[in-house]
């Protein structure tokens, strides 16, 4: 079985249009594929940046368990000692305050991360909606093409065929009569 494309000739336009819609398919998966590729790099990055800040606030759990530990202690070497509870309670207000600003700064990187993924989701939206445009311009071009002027092209092929055929005829010299003798040469056929 052969394809119809496949017989079509290089000086065809339409071979050429079928050459030009199949480069553009080309494009648009190459084009999907890159954005793909950058979309997983940024999740990636982002997974890694939650591996990385998930054992510190780990820590700084165990950590901030740990003062707490050590302020009850504080609490009764307090009686004993007051100045070393003053410290103690400094040193734990500004763990807190620490604390308070990685965790700030964690929810201001998850939000940076969830604004990046909306953007990224955007410009994959537009692409997306681009090449449907693009290919339905490309559809609308080749029914065009092939409607005003293969067709037309063709049905003029047709008629001109027809046309010589018929002058081929008109023009053809008058056939010998049934009686008269023919030479080997006409007689045959080859």
């Amino acid at each position: 079985m052969t394809f119809p494309a496949l017989q079509m000739s290089a000086n065809d336009p339409m071979f050429w249009m079928m050459v030009i819609i199949a480069v553009s398919f080309a494009v648009i998966a190459a084009m999907m594929v890159v954005l793909a590729l950058i979309v997983s790099r940024a999740v990636r990055a982002v997974a890694r940046l939650e591996e990385r800040v998930e054992p510190v606030i780990g820590r700084v759990a165990e950590l901030s368990q740990q003062v707490t530990q050590i302020a009850q202690q504080g609490k009764e070497v307090a009686a004993q000692v007051g100045t070393m509870s003053g410290h103690l309670s400094m040193a734990t207000m500004h763990f807190s305050e620490s604390m308070a600003m990685v965790k700030d700064e964690v929810r201001e990187l998850k939000q940076l991360v969830g604004r990046s993924a909306e953007v990224a989701r955007d410009k994959v939206e537009i692409m997306s909606r681009s090449f449907d445009q693009t290919h339905r311009e490309i559809s609308q071009t080749t029914h065009f093409v092939h409607s005003k002027l293969v067709e037309p092209a063709r049905e003029i092929a047709a008629i001109m065929a027809g046309v010589r055929r018929g002058l081929e005829v008109l023009v053809a010299p008058p056939p010998k009569p049934i009686n008269q003798t023919y030479g080997e040469d006409e007689l045959f056929i080859g």
